[in-house]
């Protein structure tokens, strides 16, 4: 069951994109503005709107971490924030100087991709801002682009209804006319699927387009075999142009939303409709899911945002089971932490822990020295890869299990802080928030926006003490 939340009805014109983050949700719009969101209560953060373009925002999405976020425009440019404080990091201005209509982070946020109106795709370079290589499908503008799970490829949709899939040096290695009329976006799901005959892994993909249809593909990529894409089946539910597709982030469920006003969720494993949702007034023009919540945004030019909660509840083998979520990760089987591992970019240890009958429970319980003296990970860099990965998920399971106390999360970032400090307002923030709040030379309080009259930070040792032992108590 999928209930509505929340309408967030900002935006003075049609929202044309959103995109989450673990912990924000942000929104842009033909009102040139870009909008961030808390996920606790959907307030609106203290530096939105974001104003920095000079026409309509296509598109925005942020890195991995969460801390940085990318809008592109009308305007050819792709503008880079920080997501922490709303300050602008930098202007990229499309080579070609043509409208930009989709922007996208690489897993590990090496590269931010940008595609213009006229066919033209770029790859920039996130820690030096400059551009890495550049490149333009055959035919028509470049509305759409999905990153494989691992960084080693990406795929882009254009309006001439062709899909490409490039490496990271921009090589063309595959191109399929996909949609008659045009592809308007695509999606790879961050989990990949076995075929288990041969032991290739498949990355599962969904493009739509405007011929109402939604289609799902397989693609194997190794480098002996280079790439193939295999159909794998068309959903036909919707009666007019599919505008937005969007994986969940198990990859169990996919979102669709189309002109005739509908957004439509779908079991990926069998293609059957599990809910259909009519509550915008006009074209559904974006959706996207949560990552670690079963939370779903969806936007429209009705110029509103819905956010949805659902039940991670689906059918499977004839019964009805609990979904595998990221919150539930004690109750993940051995297959489970497979799939984990392989979205961590740790494949090469799949064998290993299976071997071991490493399943949630074992994996959270993972220790340096059972990784060194039980599983032999000789490589120190590779223990620590895997312990700090696994650390992040025990963070995201206390930030998705339970309800964090509002007085340790800072109020800037709305996260649980690890460094807070007392400004001169009273209230404590995130030390690193608050200082990039001041480098950017604004010297008021972000809560009261009224001068401060010291930009003194003072540790907060008792807030972190406290903050330290409730992490024990929610980890025990």
């Amino acid at each position: 069951m999928a209930t509505l939340i929340r309408t967030l009805a900002d935006h003075s014109d049609d929202v044309n994109y959103c995109a989450f983050s673990s912990s924000c949700l942000a929104t842009c719009s033909l009102d040139k503005t870009i909008r961030v969101y808390s996920l606790n209560n959907f307030t609106e953060l203290p530096y939105s709107p974001l104003k920095g373009h000079t026409y309509a925002v296509h598109c925005c999405c942020f890195s991995p971490s969460g801390h940085v976020l990318a809008s592109c425009s009308t305007d050819g440019t792709t503008v880079v924030w920080d997501a922490r404080d709303g300050r602008l990091l930098a202007v990229l201005e499309q080579p070609s100087g043509s409208p930009v209509r989709v922007c996208r982070f690489s897993p590990e946020s090496t590269y931010l991709l940008s595609g213009a109106a006229d066919g033209s795709v770029v790859l920039w370079n996130v820690q030096s801002l400059k551009l890495y290589r550049s490149g333009s499908v055959k035919d028509g503008s470049l509305v759409a682009c999905a990153f494989s799970p691992n960084g080693n490829f990406f795929v882009t949709g254009s309006s001439c209804g062709d899909l490409t899939i490039w490496d990271d040096k921009m090589r063309c290695l595959y191109n399929e006319k996909a949609h008659d009329l045009g592809v308007t976006c695509c999606d790879i799901s961050s989990q990949p699927i076995s075929d288990g005959e041969h032991g290739f892994r498949y990355f599962q993909m969904a493009s739509c387009g405007q011929d109402n249809r939604i289609k799902l593909w397989l693609i194997l990529y190794t480098d002996f075999l280079g790439v193939e894409l295999k159909h794998k089946c068309t959903l036909s539910g919707h009666s007019a142009p599919v505008l937005a597709c969007a994986f969940s982030y198990d990859g169990q469920m996919l979102v669709s939303g189309s002109v005739d006003k509908c957004v439509i969720i779908y079991e990926t494993s069998t293609g059957n409709t599990l809910h259909t949702l009519s509550q915008h007034t006009r074209h559904v023009t974006t959706c996207a899911f949560a990552p670690y919540r079963p939370l779903l945004a969806t936007g429209s030019m009705d110029k509103t945002v819905n956010i949805w909660h659902f039940e991670l509840k689906q059918s499977c083998a004839g019964s009805t089971v609990e979904n595998e979520s990221r919150v539930a990760v004690e109750d993940w089987s051995e297959d489970d932490v497979s799939a984990w591992l392989c979205a961590q970019d740790l494949a090469d240890f799949v064998g290993l822990f299976k071997m071991n009958n490493i399943d949630g429970k074992e994996l959270l319980n993972l220790t340096k020295e059972s990784l060194a003296n039980e599983l032999k990970i000789e490589s120190l860099g590779l223990r620590s890869k895997v312990l700090q990965k696994i650390e992040e998920l025990r963070m995201r399971m206390i930030s998705v299990s339970v309800t964090v106390p509002d007085e340790f999360l800072c109020p800037i970032t709305r996260e649980l802080m690890k460094d807070p400090v007392i400004a001169a307002d009273g209230y404590s923030y995130e030390k690193e928030a608050m200082e990039h709040w001041l480098s950017n030379k604004r010297r008021s309080s972000p809560m009261t926006n009224l001068p401060l009259h010291s930009l003194m930070l003072t540790p907060n040792r008792t807030l972190k003490m406290a903050i330290s032992r409730w992490l024990e108590t929610q980890q025990k």
